[in-house]
């Protein structure tokens, strides 16, 4: 997320104080904030990994390699005097100078707005993911853990977009 703050109108930057961790937003207000952010934005980046590249790689390094990729697209083109601000990892063997900060989504205005625009775009995915795949109700869970989820899985066994490198106690129940 690149924002070019002078370019910002009055108003835009107050609704941008609004920002903060996704998760401290319900999905209604993220929704409401995605587009503006995306307005707002000079850039924006979203990477996805297919689950059978997490399962090869493991979920740290393909995260990892994720966020090298997105910041590569959001810095694209641009001078040294960039710093990239992360949140909560440094991107190994990167170009530009990067500030890796804990809890950033909840500190940097920059930060909260990718961790939105993140979880609105996988939000999304999943609930097209729950029309493709029904019956775990991907769309509700949105790929979160919840009692429901591992019912589901328990009654359907897993499906095409289920990490098998994930240790959930429902897969320890099925013959995979």
């Amino acid at each position: 997320m690149l924002f070019d703050y002078e370019a910002l109108t009055t108003r835009e930057l107050r609704a941008l104080g609004a920002l903060n961790d996704s998760k401290q937003h319900c999905a209604e207000e993220r929704e409401r904030l995605y587009p503006l952010i995306l307005r707002s934005a000079a850039r924006v980046v979203v990477v996805s990994r297919c689950v059978r590249g997490i399962d090869a790689r493991g979920l740290h390094k393909t995260n990892l390699a994720a966020l090298r990729d997105a910041v590569r697209g959001v810095t694209a083109g641009l001078g040294g005097d960039v710093v990239c601000l992360l949140d909560g990892f440094a991107v190994p063997e990167f170009e530009h100078p990067q500030r890796a900060i804990v809890d950033g989504d909840a500190t940097s205005a920059a930060i909260a707005a990718a961790s939105i625009v993140a979880k609105v775009s996988r939000d999304r995915f999943m609930r097209l993911a729950d029309a493709r795949h029904p019956g775990w109700s991907f769309a509700e869970h949105v790929g979160y853990s919840t009692p429901a989820h591992r019912d589901a899985i328990m009654r359907r066994g897993v499906s095409p977009l289920h990490r098998m490198s994930f240790q959930s106690l429902a897969y320890q129940q099925l013959a995979l």
